[in-house]
């Protein structure tokens, strides 16, 4: 897949070190991400990335480097559906990189993984994610209040949709 500045493909074996920096060693994507923190390159277990069918890497075009993911996987409550999670590393923050990327994965989802219908949660508060669920066309589904423990701390959900065309 690809947009005017990004590909979105698989994760490589070479986009360890670009994952570890922009993903698992990155604090502030890690408060609103969820994934499992790495101190230290060598402690990185990326193994568990690799060969996946729902993982993709967000890249700049122009350099081909990881700069953040992007995922979908089964939505419990509707068997048409999907969720969608993202991320990408604060050094590219606020600069429509994830809205250029959850577009264009939506379109894939829709046309090529046949869904009718594609969620998207963000953790209450996090008025940068919602924006771009709004801007990628996405409404307000549903709050859960509490849905999860992250960090130490109980985290409401608030879910977007869209439906297909």
């Amino acid at each position: 897949m690809q947009t005017d500045r990004l590909i979105i493909d698989k994760i490589q074996e070479s986009d360890k070190a670009d994952y570890f920096a922009n993903i698992s060693h990155d604090k502030k994507v890690l408060e609103t991400f969820i994934c499992r923190y790495a101190e230290t390159l060598e402690e990185f277990d990326f193994s568990i990335y690799l060969g996946r069918d729902d993982l993709f890497a967000i890249r700049l075009k122009d350099t081909g480097r990881l700069i953040g993911i992007i995922l979908y996987f089964p939505y419990e409550n509707d068997p048409g559906a999907c969720e969608i999670g993202y991320g990408i590393g604060s050094a590219y923050w606020n600069n429509g990189y994830v809205t250029e990327a959850v577009k264009c994965f939506v379109d894939f989802l829709f046309k090529e993984k046949k869904v009718n219908k594609i969620y998207a949660s963000f953790f209450t508060g996090n008025e940068a994610s919602k924006r771009v669920m709004e801007k990628c066309g996405m409404v307000y589904d549903h709050f859960n209040e509490k849905e999860l423990e992250y960090l130490g701390i109980e985290r409401d959900l608030t879910y977007y949709s869209i439906t297909s065309k």
